[in-house]
C-alpha cells in the first residue's frame, strides 16, 4: 500500500511539474513528448487535485483558467474511461444526461448553422449573414441557463467535497465564454463592422464553447459522477428547473433507482433551534435579522384577518407598533377605507386574486403597496403580506452597476 502511495505522489509531482512547464512556455508537443508517460490513462481525480495543489502552493486561479485550454489539449484522448458500470445518458432526465443532450444540441447548432454562416461571412458573403448570425447566436446564448445550472447546483457539491480547484477554474472560463458571446452579439446588432474582425471573434467563441463541451464531458461529468450520492443528484435535479435549460425541452423527469427523500441539511449546521423550511435552515435570530434587513417593510395578517407579524426598522414608511399584534386588520385603518381593506382581503382570500398593487407619491418618496396573498402548498389560504418600498431609488437608476465596482 506504501508503494501505491508513494506512485501517486511521485505522479501528482509530476503532473505538476509538467503544467508548471507549460505555464512557462513549453509548447504542448514537447509537454506531450516528455511526459507522455505520465499522461497515459490519467483521470479525472488527479487532474482536479494537480489543480487544487498548484493553487495551494500559490499559483493564481486566473493563471490556471488562462491556460485551461491548453491543459485540456495535453490531456485530450488520454483521460482514463473510468465509468464503464455507469451510463447517466442512458437514465433519461437525470441531470447528467441533461447537460449531456444539452451539449448536443449545442454543438448542433455550432456545426449545422454558425460554422456555415460563418463560412460564408469570411467568403464575404454578406447577403442575409449577419441577419442570420443575430439568429444563432441569440440562441447560443441559451448556453447561459447551462452554465448557471452546472456553477450552482454541481459546484457547491464539489466545494462540500473538497475539490474546490477546477469550479473556481471553469466558472472563470464560464464568463470569459459569456462575454465573447456577449460582445459577439453586440457586434451583429451593431451592423458587424469589420467582417475580418467579426469572422476572427466568432471562430475564437465557437472554438472555446466547444472546449467547454470537451471538459465537461470528459473531466467534469466522471469527476461529479464518482463524487455524488444519489440523494444529492436528485436535490440537483429537483433545483434544475430554477435556471431553466438550454435548447431542449424536459419532457421526461429522472426517476430514482430509490424513493426520493428530504435533503438533511442539519448535519451542516447542527443549532439545536433551527427552523426547518423547504429551501434550508434558519434559525429564529437570522429570521429576525434577514425581515430587519429587507429592502422594503413587511406586515403578515394571518388567515382570521388578525395582525400577527411586523417588520421594524428605524425608516418604516408606515409606522406601526407592537399594540397592533393580535388586532383585526380591520380596525387598523380609518373608517373611510375599511370597505378597500375588506375587499382586498375577500379578493385575495377566496383565490379570485393572488396579489394587489397600489403606488402613490409621499414626497420624495414614490411608494409601492403591495399585497400578497400568501397560501401553502396545498393551495390552502394562510394570510395576507403586506410590502411596502420606497420605489424612488430604484426608478432613479441608470446604466448598470456589476459587482464589486466602484461607484
Amino acid at each position: 500500500m506504501s508503494e501505491l502511495i508513494n506512485n501517486r505522489e511521485h505522479r501528482q509531482e509530476l503532473l505538476k511539474e509538467m503544467i508548471t512547464q507549460l505555464h512557462g512556455g513549453m509548447s504542448v508537443e514537447e509537454v506531450k513528448e516528455r511526459y507522455g508517460h505520465v499522461i497515459e490513462g490519467v483521470s479525472t481525480e488527479e487532474i482536479s487535485q494537480m489543480e487544487q495543489n498548484l493553487i495551494a502552493e500559490g499559483m493564481p486561479v486566473e493563471e490556471i483558467q488562462r491556460l485551461c485550454d491548453v491543459h485540456a489539449s495535453v490531456f485530450k484522448g488520454s483521460i482514463a474511461q473510468i465509468h464503464p458500470s455507469k451510463k447517466p445518458e442512458e437514465m433519461s432526465g437525470h441531470p447528467v444526461e441533461v447537460m449531456t443532450r444539452e451539449n448536443r444540441e449545442i454543438r448542433k447548432l455550432i456545426e449545422s448553422m454558425i460554422v456555415p454562416h460563418l463560412e460564408s461571412l469570411e467568403a464575404g458573403d454578406l447577403r442575409d449573414v449577419l441577419e442570420l448570425l443575430r439568429e444563432d447566436f441569440r440562441d447560443l446564448w441559451e448556453i447561459d441557463k447551462h452554465y448557471a445550472r452546472k456553477e450552482n447546483l454541481l459546484f457547491p457539491y464539489m466545494e462540500k467535497y473538497g475539490v474546490t480547484a477546477p469550479p473556481k477554474v471553469m466558472w472563470g472560463v464560464d464568463d470569459e465564454i459569456r462575454a465573447l458571446i456577449r460582445d459577439v452579439m453586440k457586434r451583429l446588432d451593431e451592423g458587424g463592422g469589420d467582417p475580418e474582425d467579426l469572422a476572427e471573434k466568432i471562430r475564437e467563441t465557437v472554438d472555446r464553447v466547444n472546449e467547454m463541451i470537451y471538459k465537461e464531458e470528459n473531466i467534469l461529468f466522471p469527476l461529479v459522477l464518482d463524487l455524488l450520492t444519489q440523494d444529492e443528484w436528485i436535490d440537483i435535479e429537483r433545483s434544475g428547473d430554477e435556471f431553466g435549460y438550454a435548447l431542449i425541452e424536459l419532457t421526461q423527469r429522472w426517476k430514482p433507482e430509490k424513493d426520493v427523500e428530504e435533503a438533511d441539511w442539519s448535519k451542516d449546521f447542527p443549532d439545536k433551534d433551527n427552523l426547518r423550511f423547504s429551501s434550508g435552515l434558519l434559525n429564529p435570530g437570522e429570521v429576525e435579522g434577514i425581515f430587519r434587513a429587507l429592502p422594503m417593510d413587511i406586515t403578515f395578517v394571518n388567515k382570521d384577518g388578525l395582525v400577527k407579524y411586523f417588520s421594524e426598522d428605524a425608516d418604516r414608511i408606515f409606522p406601526r407598533a407592537r399594540t397592533i399584534i393580535g388586532r383585526t386588520v380591520a380596525n387598523c385603518h380609518p373608517p373611510h377605507s375599511v370597505h378597500i381593506v375588506e375587499q382586498i382581503v375577500e379578493d385575495l382570500s377566496s383565490g379570485k386574486k393572488d396579489h394587489e398593487d397600489f403606488w402613490i407619491r409621499m414626497g420624495e418618496r414614490f411608494v409601492v403597496i403591495r399585497y400578497f396573498a400568501i397560501r401553502d402548498e396545498d393551495g390552502t389560504f394562510l394570510g395576507i403580506l403586506e410590502a411596502t418600498q420606497d420605489a424612488a431609488p430604484l426608478r432613479a437608476l441608470r446604466g448598470e452597476k456589476r459587482l464589486l465596482e466602484d461607484e
